[in-house]
């Protein structure tokens, strides 16, 4: 917790406390843990004299911003349009098999977080999914095994 608050100090230090910088802030804190714990964004709102009602409506209403804890690695399947048609509810079914997860959830062992978007703006390579920021269209169930073994193995 000192380290934490240490660090969210720092963070804050590098914007002179602005308050305009309550983006940046949040986003710089996230990288810390992948998600930003209650005890941080009271700190934030604290040192920057933003009401706490301001820095949660700020980190609920943009989705890069994770309340709750998150896996290592990250998972995201696209269901836009052109990903579905070409089978993107099977690839997210195969997903969900070999991650043990549902959507919206992280594996007990906090290894991956598993994500559906709307469009990842590939579609042409459809169905997609997107790992770590590495993009893979149309994988196989052995090329999905292969990518979450090679995840877990860096790890």
């Amino acid at each position: 917790m000192v380290q934490e608050i240490a660090e969210i100090d720092e963070i804050i230090g590098k914007y002179a406390s602005d308050r305009s910088a309550l983006i940046q802030v949040l986003l710089e804190a996230q990288r810390q843990n992948r998600w930003l714990p209650k005890d941080t964004l009271m700190q934030v709102s604290q040192k920057l004299d933003v009401p706490l009602t301001q820095v949660y409506h700020i980190a609920t209403f943009y989705k890069a911003f994770n309340l709750m804890p998150k896996g290592r690695h990250s998972v995201s399947v696209c269901l836009g349009t052109a990903c579905q048609v070409r089978g993107a509810p099977r690839l997210l079914d195969k997903v969900t098999e070999t991650l043990k997860i549902k959507p919206d959830e992280t594996s007990a062992d906090m290894q991956f977080s598993l994500d559906t978007v709307n469009c990842l703006g590939c579609c042409a390579l459809g169905p997609v999914m997107v790992v770590d920021g590495e993009y893979y269209g149309k994988p196989s169930a052995k090329e999905l095994e292969q990518i979450i073994t090679a995840k877990q193995i860096e790890s």
